[in-house]
């Protein structure tokens, strides 16, 4: 009997879940392995990030150096954006160019337990960077065209799995790091990383020819660049790159300087701080399917604009908090609203490209992140070196603040025409 109600239970949640979202989960499939190799890619990232407080003492790094090395991550993204958007449109091999993005990340997380030379590593940290935003053109490319009247509900899903990845990556760091250097513990977690490979491969690759022999390329390069001007012309497109630049650098400035923070000055050990930075994945857990879903109902602006709002006023109360028991708790609702904004950000950016352009679409959004983010991480990182890292999170709050402030001054406008059939 009890079999059987948990059964009856679990049933009657899934209908429910399909009814409300108006997927049915016979064709959700895709959207959960597509989402598994996304909280992959995630993982990685996380471990790089919490790598970082041991890997700076370890070579004499300072809150400068370090903020360098997070800037040569989102070069390298920047890099990689450049012309995989393009790739992804022609060529229309979506999981492939995924199946490269693990390749080429778990190579890298791999290659770290071999080397403490600056230099070395400041390379693996470019093929980190490289790997991570190769990913997302051809991964929100593929849910988009395959789900669109539901794109707010797949990337959601697909944002969802990302807090996964960066949710179980820091309990799993602080455990390795307490018995395990940090090169030993960057070697050791790149393992889950090709087994996921082989998943991707194994259930979704074949289905990656099928659409490329239906794929329809741009005609000419005049037509597409043509295309892309007309793109980068929409003032609703430009300013929500500007305004998620500006939330990508709250972002990573926690990912980058909340660690240091726990560690250097309130001298919480690797454990705890790997709680920490867990519960701050936690929020966004809860939340991503739910404003995604949401903004799939109310439009994407709103969804936005308060979680904004939001964000930056709970990221400033970081920085007065001593207490345990406050900080993880001002941390998850961090979490909670910065990154409940992701998946709707990517949805309109979705609604605003013209079909056939999902990849390179995300690749200006992307890149847009990568290069702010680059320009404004040593920043931070001179901000903590001479007036201590606590003040960094006042810095953090402004940036999500200006980000509220452009999605306001944003004019409301309908999805492209063809671009939610």
């Amino acid at each position: 009997m009890v079999p059987a109600r948990f059964v009856h239970g679990f049933s009657f949640l899934f209908e429910t879940i399909a009814r409300m979202t108006g997927v049915p989960w016979a064709r959700q499939g895709p959207v959960f392995l597509v989402s598994l190799g996304h909280g992959t890619t995630h993982w990685v990232a996380a471990f790089f990030y919490l790598l970082l407080p041991f890997i700076g003492p370890d070579l004499g790094l300072s809150y400068t150096d370090t903020g360098f090395l997070v800037s040569v991550f989102h070069l390298s993204s920047l890099a990689a954006n450049l012309g995989s958007g393009l790739a992804v449109d022609i060529s229309g091999r979506r999981i492939l160019f995924q199946i490269i993005s693990l390749c080429v990340g778990g190579a890298a997380l791999l290659a770290f337990g071999f080397t403490d030379h600056f230099v070395v590593l400041a390379s693996l940290v470019a093929l980190l960077g490289a790997s991570n935003n190769l990913w997302h053109p051809p991964a929100i490319a593929y849910l988009s065209e395959r789900y669109p009247k539901n794109r707010g509900y797949v990337l959601s899903i697909h944002a969802l799995c990302a807090n996964l990845g960066d949710t179980l990556a820091p309990p799993v760091a602080g455990a390795l790091l307490t018995i395990l250097t940090w090169q030993q513990t960057a070697f050791t977690s790149a393992f889950p990383v090709f087994l996921v490979v082989l998943v991707l491969a194994l259930t979704l690759l074949h289905k990656d020819r099928e659409t490329e022999r239906d794929k329809k390329a741009p005609v000419n390069f005049r037509e597409y660049a043509s295309n892309i001007k007309n793109i980068l012309r929409n003032r609703v497109v430009v300013g929500l790159c500007l305004a998620s630049g500006c939330r990508n650098i709250a972002q990573n400035g926690l990912y980058l300087f909340l660690p240091m923070y726990l560690i250097n000055e309130l001298r919480t050990g690797a454990i705890w701080m790997g709680l920490v930075m867990m519960a701050l994945q936690v929020g966004g857990l809860v939340a991503s399917p739910i404003a995604g879903t949401w903004s799939d109902r109310v439009g994407r602006r709103p969804v936005i604009l308060w979680g904004l709002v939001f964000s930056a006023c709970i990221v400033a109360l970081i920085a007065p908090l001593r207490g345990d028991l406050a900080i993880i708790t001002v941390v998850a609702l961090a979490g909670f609203f910065l990154f409940a904004i992701r998946p709707v950000v990517h949805s309109w950016m979705m609604d605003l490209s013209p079909p056939g352009y999902f990849g390179s679409s995300t690749s200006i959004l992307f890149g847009t992140q990568a290069v702010m983010t680059a320009a404004v991480m040593p920043i931070g990182g001179m901000i903590a070196d001479r007036y201590g890292l606590a003040m960094v999170f006042y810095f953090l709050a402004a940036t999500v603040l200006i980000a509220s402030l452009i999605v306001f001054l944003l004019p409301t406008q309908v999805p492209h025409e063809n671009s939610r059939n």
